[in-house]
Parts: C-alpha cells; structure tokens; sequence
C-alpha cells in the first residue's frame, strides 16, 4: 500500500517497517502520539482538546510504568483508584480521563492504521482497549457541576461591583500604578454579567464586537453584543450570536472605557477590548486572580467563580419577569439548559406560587359570583 492511500494517523506514516531503532518502546509510543494527535486534526478537533488528552494518555502510561501494547483494565482501574482516592478529582474529570484513555485505544486497535500489527511485529505483543463499560464512569446528570456553584444573589453582586469600583478610587487616589488594570477589570466583570458571557467570550472581545440596535435606540453604539468566540460544539468551529443589550448602565460604563481609559494603554492599538500593560489581550490567570482577589476580600464563599456571572445573568432576569424564551440570548439550543442557571430566589418563588393560588381562587370563585 502506497503511503498516500494511508489513513492520516497509520503506522505507516510515522515509522519504516524495516528500519531498526535504538528506544524502540519510547519511539514507537511517540510514534503512535503523533499518528494520534494527526488523525483527530482530521477529524477537526481543537488543538486545546487534542493537547489535553495527548497530556492524559502520557499522564496514563507514566503511572502505570507501561507502554501501551502492554496495558491492561487493572492499570486503569488503579490510576481512577489513585486519582478519586488520594487527589480528589471530580466525577466529571475522570470521566474525561477515561473518555481520552479509550479513544487512544481505539486508534491503536484499529486495523485501518497498522499500529496492533507494528506492536505484534516488534514487541510479540499487541494493545487492546482497557475502558469498558464495567470500569468506567456513566454520564447520568445533565449537569454534573459542584454544588457549591451558584449564582450572585443581587445584593451580593451590587456589593461585588461596587468593591470593584472602590479599587480603582484607592488606587488612583493614592497616585499609585495600577488603576487602569483596576478600571479594566472592574468595567470586564460587569460586562460579563451585562451579557452573560462565558469567560472566554468575554476574554475575546475586541472593540468591534459591539453595535447598534434599530430596537433600542437609546442604546447608541452598544446595542448588541456580537460574540464570535461561543463555546464550540465536537469538531466545529466557535459558535457566534448575537446579544441584545438589556440594561441601560452596561452601555454607558462601555461607552467611558472605550473613549476614555481603554487608549491610555499602550497596546490599546490591537482593537482587543481588555488589552493589558504588557500584551494585546488580557490572560485568564489576571482576570481569575483579580476575581477571587475581590471575592475573598468580602468574605463570599468559593462557590461563586468567574461563570456566576453568567448564571446570575439568567437568573436576574427570570427573576425581573423576562419571558424565559429571552434566555436564548446566552446561546443555549435547549430551555432545559438555561434551566440548569436558574436558581431563582426563594422569595421568587414565594411570590410566583402566590400569584398562580391567587389566580386558581379567583377562576374558582368566578361561577359563585356570577350566581
């Protein structure tokens, strides 16, 4: 077979039969990484998902002191043991760890790619596939987030902000440096909340990202929010929307940081919307130190992150009786979804039982009435 017709990812590919090796184990597993990571760019996966279980895989045969043409079900079964018992991992993260062990196992079990027969050539022995339905984690829950993950309650987002706010005041105030990553990140939580944005959505805005709504004038240039970097679903592209702008303040605190602090940074000329003082473009690790930074000195608790924005988003305005079909705006495809954020209060829910016993009684009395 010519090595055009070979699939992307064969043995083929990535060694010479006939060539001999001097760390033939370690080669030949690096071999098999690169023909692994090669097939799943053909199949479009994204370069974080590809490097990530690539990181697994290695992490796998590292503890097991094992190659994978020797691997078996035990050595899985004691590295899930390890991880749960010892490092605590969440039920979701090894589920992910057994998703990315198995799927490097049904690559090197397949025929269509060579990589069993290379195996039985040179070591006698073969990989098989060590995840099965007996030692691995079911997917049950729809949402399998901590607990402890909730939405702002509205005073506790008014005191978040306005804490924010204060930063940037004492630090001006004092004529000390760093009042303009303060501002930064002050006016980025807000915005994240504003739109209920994801915390990469609100990382990949740029200046551009933003325009007018013929709906609501009042608005100006910040009546929609076009997001271009959406969670992406399996092997597809970022998944864009558009969302309408709901609060008059979101508009104006953008309005200020575009025309009056954003220029003042020297990279401001990228057209990023959150430059910071040394790059175009703000990192996760400032805009999650800052976040806990400003939790903490309040005394929340940790289970609210950088994604409690999002959810009190859609909470907030169940809350403010917005119609639940608005809640599309967050991008989710099914209401059930946007159902896992809600976490209304229990006043809400106090006064909706309220009004519908209200409504029962008078449709009840109605008849008698009328009598």
């Amino acid at each position: 077979m010519s090595r055009n017709s070979l699939a992307p990812g064969a043995a083929g590919l990535h060694l010479v039969s006939d060539l001999p090796l001097l760390r033939p184990d370690e080669q030949v597993f690096t071999a098999m990484l690169d023909g692994w990571r090669n097939q799943q760019l053909a199949r479009n996966l994204a370069f974080s998902t590809i490097e990530g279980r690539e990181k697994t895989v290695r992490a796998f045969a590292r503890h097991a002191d094992a190659f994978p043409w020797t691997w078996s079900p035990q050595m899985l079964d004691e590295w899930m043991g390890d991880l749960r018992a010892v490092r605590g991992l969440k039920r979701s993260t090894l589920r992910n760890y057994q998703g990315a062990v198995c799927s490097f196992c049904n690559f090197a079990v397949d025929p269509a790619y060579g990589w069993a027969a290379t195996c039985e050539e040179r070591f006698g022995t073969h990989p098989i596939q060590v995840v099965h339905e007996w030692n691995a984690a079911v997917h049950v829950e729809v949402a399998e987030a901590d607990a402890a993950k909730r939405p702002f309650t509205q005073d506790e987002l008014q005191a978040f902000f306005d804490y924010a706010d204060d930063q940037v005041t004492k630090v001006r105030g004092r004529g000390r440096k760093g009042w303009l990553p303060a501002f930064r990140d002050a006016v980025l939580f807000k915005t994240a909340y504003a739109f209920g944005l994801r915390r990469n959505e609100t990382r990949m805005l740029d200046t551009v990202d933003f325009g007018r709504n013929p709906e609501g004038p009042e608005f100006g240039d910040y009546g929609v929010c076009y997001v271009r970097h959406g969670k992406a679903k399996k092997g597809s592209p970022c998944k864009r929307r558009s969302v309408l702008t709901v609060w008059d303040w979101s508009a104006e605190i953008l309005q200020q940081w575009n025309e009056e602090v954003r220029p003042l940074f020297a990279t401001s000329g990228a057209g990023a919307l959150w430059p910071s003082e040394r790059s175009a473009r703000i990192g996760f690790s400032q805009m999650n130190t800052r976040f806990a930074a400003y939790r903490d000195a309040l005394g929340l608790d940790e289970g609210l992150d950088f994604h409690s924005f999002r959810r009190s988003y859609v909470t907030h305005l169940i809350e403010d009786g917005w119609d639940a079909r608005f809640q599309q705006q967050v991008g989710h495809d099914y209401a059930s979804t946007t159902a896992i954020y809600t976490c209304v209060s229990s006043d809400f829910r106090t006064r909706t039982l309220r009004r519908a016993l209200d409504a029962t009684m008078e449709a009840a009395l109605r008849p008698a009435r009328r009598a």
